[in-house]
């Protein structure tokens, strides 16, 4: 079943985001050879694609795992939480009707 994993950032979290990034990813790219992920990316914090220094207010990441318990193990192992660039994380079913 598809979750969406729904990631609210702290105040001021560009560095730290920045700097647990790689390591972010790479869980990512895992989920992505394994034909599991339907989209992720960050939420800017201003009305651009390039948000500069103005950084980003959280993330969004749909994605198929076996059970809501599973999803939420992978979502509370994120680099971003281990950094604390994470105020507080969301998981929950996701039933995509679109496309």
């Amino acid at each position: 079943m598809l979750y969406a994993i729904i990631a609210t950032d702290v105040a001021h979290s560009l560095e730290a985001r920045l700097a647990a990034r790689p390591a972010h990813l790479e869980r990512l790219q895992q989920l992505k050879q394994e034909g599991r992920v339907v989209l992720a990316g960050p939420h800017p914090a201003i009305d651009s694609n390039d948000p500069g220094a103005a950084g980003f207010s959280g993330s969004l990441i749909v994605a198929e795992f076996d059970s809501l318990a599973d999803a939420q193990r992978w979502a509370d192992k994120d680099p971003y939480v281990a950094a604390g660039v994470y105020a507080n994380v969301i998981v929950k079913p996701f039933k995509q009707v679109l496309p």
